[in-house]
């Protein structure tokens, strides 16, 4: 294997969303992006987009969302009379559900929960990850094998997980183009206006220089942005704007009822190479 095969950013996936892996993560992409569909995801849950459409506003479309999940994966608690007809084993079992994905996520990206995201995007959008816990720069390394561990780990495999992050993407998408969904900044149609904080840069830039503001990075399969100047700079002493495509966010504030993420003003989108302008706190 050639040093430019090895690295995970020239790799060619297949993915379920019908535009080639290597066109979905560039950043020529991100500035002219297209609506991006999951394959069979909508078609397989039929059900759930037919209740939606009859939903009046987004509090309404959530509710039902919410509401169905629970109902197709078992989410929701056991009541009493169902309790005592289970086993002790069934009584205990463990049940991985799209909330408790996310909230893993926030607590810590690069743990098991964040592993098993980023591996969700690589089965469907096809880009592998560039970061977990180490820099995943060669294959095959330790730093892989971890990351490999535990995005196939069986304690959130149990429960049709991807299927559920598919669901939740594909709301994502449907809620943006059916509702206004209440974010502060300025946004377009096509993009959102995110920023992002960091503090190792130096490998996540493609070209162009920091100090000269505009400039292109390389950012993680999936990683988290914030909706304002001042969040992201809790998170590194550069601040890059960035324009992300609406077709590469899985979550937003005030799309999904209850506490998500661990930041009011957090955002969940997929990565790729972006043109971004940069600044120094």
């Amino acid at each position: 294997m050639s040093d430019e095969d090895a690295q995970p950013q020239h790799w060619y996936s297949t993915n379920l969303v019908g535009v080639p892996t290597p066109v979905l993560a560039s950043a020529e992409f991100n500035a002219h992006p297209v609506a991006l569909h999951i394959a069979g995801a909508r078609e397989a849950q039929a059900g759930l987009f037919a209740l939606l459409r009859r939903s009046s506003d987004l509090n309404e479309a959530r509710e039902m969302f919410v509401h169905y999940l629970a109902i197709a994966f078992g989410l929701q608690p056991p009541g009493a009379d169902e309790l005592a007809t289970l086993g002790p084993a069934e009584q205990r079992r463990w049940r991985s559900s799209w909330r408790k994905l996310l909230q893993g996520w926030g607590m810590d990206a690069n743990g098991p929960a964040g592993a098993v995201l980023k591996g969700w995007v690589e089965s469907r959008f096809g880009m592998v990850p560039l970061f977990h816990k180490a820099p995943l720069a060669r294959f095959p390394s330790p730093a892989w094998v971890g990351y490999l561990e535990e995005k196939t780990a069986s304690r959130f495999h149990n429960n049709c997980i991807h299927q559920q992050l598919d669901l939740l993407y594909e709301f994502c998408q449907w809620a943006q183009q059916r509702f206004t969904l209440p974010m502060q900044g300025e946004h377009s149609a096509s993009h959102v206006q995110l920023w992002r904080g960091s503090t190792h840069c130096e490998e996540q830039l493609v070209s162009g220089h920091l100090h000269e503001r505009r400039c292109r990075m390389r950012f993680n399969s999936i990683a988290s942005y914030s909706l304002s100047r001042d969040e992201a700079s809790c998170f590194g002493d550069w601040i890059f704007q960035v324009q992300v495509p609406r077709s590469k966010l899985l979550l937003l504030p005030g799309l999904l009822p209850g506490q998500v993420l661990q930041g009011e003003q957090e955002v969940l989108a997929l990565g790729g190479e972006y043109d971004v302008e940069a600044s120094y706190v």
